[in-house]
């Protein structure tokens, strides 16, 4: 579990000043344990502000058999994917975009004070993200996007290395309205201009840890092609894809977003009774029409039965006895029961023998 480590991010990164410089000192303890931090500085890139520059990070978590150490364990590479973790000034704090580098860098905490106390995994994880405090937001629906320091391209050439044999990439989704859900989703593996099938593996994995079953999110083809080619993308989660051969699973964080309440019609004597007068007219119809005024009354007193019930008790399908030829009232207990299931006063009337189950009722 790795939700201190989360949190110890969370509070480094949420401040105008968080740069690379503040992970690298959060990391230097595990320099001992063969955990290397290395950070790059960039100026951004028109229309940003080319005076203000991002930070590219690489943690490396060496293996006992990662090919670092000359070993043939695979690499794994994780990616927390943004466009910036601010807009500041026009807004204070952090934004959800910062959920891709908080999730990442709590990824390679973890790891790292796993291995400085003792547990080693075969092969290296590469942790690689940018930090940037000051773009601007784009227009887009349903909320605004974050806009990008640098380019796609220039993102891909500092976080996608070619010793990553698989890449889990980690964004925020808050932006789209593909997937209503709180916590996280992953995505079905994209590998070489190929979208596959969601990974066993990785849903087993998804199923252990959370307790709940597995939960997925569509792409589709036009989100494995470069960013800005003009065609729609889910956001830019996918965009390592275009940079590596090896296969790309997005890992995407949403919160609980509130749905606006639906408006309530006013409670009037025709809406609150319109359940029992769909009951009532069911009743109406299946009744013949030479039935007795009494027979019809007893299904409007049927009606008003369900609509005490008010719905609490699904009730249970049975099979309702069929009309015995000319008897008139057999045919006038078909017709309440579809109401009542044969619970209320008059219908048990028109019953000659013990009255069915509850009948399901339809409206």
């Amino acid at each position: 579990m790795a939700l201190q480590q989360t949190l110890v991010i969370h509070e480094a990164l949420d401040s105008p000043n968080a740069n690379g410089a503040v992970v690298q000192e959060l990391f230097a303890p595990y320099a001992e344990a063969g955990v290397t931090v290395k950070l790059t500085t960039v100026h951004n890139a028109p229309p940003e502000n080319t005076a203000n520059t991002s930070d590219f990070i690489t943690i490396v978590v060496p293996g006992t058999a990662g090919k670092r150490a000359g070993g043939k364990a695979p690499t794994l590479g994780v990616i927390g994917r943004n466009g910036a973790i601010g807009a500041r000034p026009e807004l204070v704090g952090l934004v959800s975009d910062a959920d891709g580098p908080i999730g990442c860098l709590a990824v390679a905490l973890k790891l790292a004070q796993m291995k400085a106390r003792g547990d080693h995994l075969a092969g290296d994880v590469i942790v690689t993200t940018h930090l940037s405090t000051n773009v601007s937001m784009q227009p887009h629906d349903p909320v605004p996007f974050m806009g990008m320091p640098v380019s796609s391209d220039t993102m891909n050439h500092h976080q996608v290395l070619p010793e990553m044999d698989a890449i889990l990439s980690i964004d925020a989704s808050k932006g789209n309205s593909i997937i209503k859900h709180r916590g996280f989703a992953i995505s079905p593996t994209a590998m070489q201009g190929y979208i596959l099938r969601v990974s066993p593996d990785l849903v087993a994995t998804m199923e252990s840890t959370t307790g709940c079953p597995a939960v997925t999110f569509p792409i589709s083809q036009q989100d494995i092609t470069p960013y800005h080619n003009g065609l729609y993308h889910f956001n830019s989660i996918m965009q390592p894809h275009v940079a590596t051969r090896a296969p790309v699973v997005a890992w995407r964080s949403r919160h609980n977003q509130s749905c606006p309440a639906a408006p309530r019609r006013p409670i009037t004597k025709s809406t609150s009774r319109r359940p029992c007068a769909s009951a009532w007219k069911s009743a109406s119809a299946l009744a013949p029409a030479s039935a007795s005024s009494s027979t019809r009354r007893s299904g409007r007193r049927s009606a008003r039965c369900i609509r005490t019930w008010r719905c609490s008790r699904p009730p249970a399908r049975a099979e309702l006895p069929a009309p015995r030829g000319a008897d008139q009232p057999a045919a006038a207990s078909l017709a309440a029961c579809v109401a009542c299931g044969g619970d209320s006063v008059p219908c048990r009337r028109f019953h000659s023998s013990k009255p069915p189950a509850r009948a399901q009722v339809f409206w």
